[in-house]
């Protein structure tokens, strides 16, 4: 049993507890397998009525998934790179389908893997220090863990918006877009956690510690927002977002440029498919997506600008969004040779 993924019973609650604060509390594989097992443990289990999910230190409550080591494999040229993917896209659909309520509280950053550790169960409480992100993106990879499920289903196509420009939630943000369930304040926290453990009213528990998070300020956009990321194509988009004249227009297309053109093609047709399909269709797509992004070169050139080398300066290949080929892009929604994901 790996130090990084704790587990007790406090009373009604099934308590997990993400225990890396020194890496913002990044997902490992061992904490990926760990944790699967223990909620089928528990699924059976008549004495634990919900399930807490927890990360310690103040910055964050799950940062991601632990991509460097992803990279340092490739490096050493090690063999099993999409065992990784396919153990957390699994739990994240185990996560979905869990039976009992499934209560993360978010204090600080949730970003990449801490969302499909998240976002897929019952409730999803958030303090002040929220900060909710996809930005895959920015480092030649996309928007996974689920991503393909719940961005679309974001109202007025904020969820496009958040993968395409790896745009960041805040508190309010999250909650207005559905990314958080109930919102808290931090001094809450303690006194959440103690009455899921000493009651098996969840909701009431979680109403008991709510609090009114406010106006949310990406909403204010929203009517920009759609307008553009409704458009039926990237350049679409692009020119939508060009031609507003608006500050938050601008910043975003910025943004959108600065990522992986083709990271940003397939954030968008990952969208325009996911609207349409179940969940476990959605994972099952993402690990089609996720066995062709790892045998390319954008994913771990990102990698290597950001976390390595973090000189910020990928060089993408191709390097413009109108460069993306077509037809390459087919390619990653294809069967990969090894099978799909396996789920029904």
């Amino acid at each position: 049993m790996t130090d990084d993924i704790l587990f007790e019973q406090r009373g009604f609650a099934g308590v997990v507890t993400l225990n890396r604060p020194k890496a913002l509390n990044a997902l490992n594989h061992p904490m990926v397998t760990a944790l699967a097992a223990k909620l089928t443990e528990w699924a059976g289990d008549d004495s634990i009525r919900h399930v807490v999910l927890t990360g310690p230190g103040e910055k964050a409550f799950c940062a991601g998934g632990d991509i460097r080591k992803i990279y340092d494999m490739k490096l050493a040229g090690e063999a099993g790179l999409p065992e990784f993917f396919r153990d957390e896209y699994l739990l994240n659909a185990q996560i979905k389908a869990f039976s009992k309520p499934y209560i993360s509280v978010i204090d600080g950053i949730v970003m990449g893997g801490g969302v499909g550790l998240s976002a897929h169960g019952s409730h999803r409480v958030g303090t002040e220090f929220t900060m909710f992100a996809m930005p895959e993106t920015g480092i030649g990879f996309f928007p996974d863990v689920g991503g393909t499920y719940f961005l679309p289903r974001m109202p007025r196509f904020t969820g496009t918006y958040c993968a395409m420009s790896a745009g960041r939630l805040k508190q309010a943000d999250a909650y207005e877009t559905g990314v958080l369930t109930h919102t808290i304040h931090r001094d809450g926290v303690e006194q959440l956690l103690k009455a899921l453990e000493t009651s098996d009213d969840v909701d009431g528990a979680i109403e008991a510690c709510a609090v009114d998070a406010g106006a949310s300020e990406l909403m204010k956009q929203a009517d920009l927002v759609e307008a553009a990321f409704s458009a039926g194509s990237v350049s679409a988009i692009m020119e939508q977002l060009d031609a507003s004249g608006h500050e938050f227009a601008a910043k975003t297309a910025a943004a959108i440029r600065s990522k992986s053109p083709t990271s940003v093609h397939l954030a968008f047709e990952q969208m325009r498919r996911g609207a349409s399909l179940d969940f476990n269709g959605c994972m099952k797509l993402e690990y089609r997506i996720v066995s062709q992004v790892l045998q390319g070169h954008d994913f771990f050139e990102g990698v290597r600008a950001v976390l390595v080398d973090k000189d910020h300066a990928p060089k993408w290949q191709p390097d413009q969004l109108d460069q993306v080929d077509s037809a390459d892009l087919q390619a990653y929604f294809e069967e990969p040779t090894t099978g799909d994901l396996p789920l029904t």
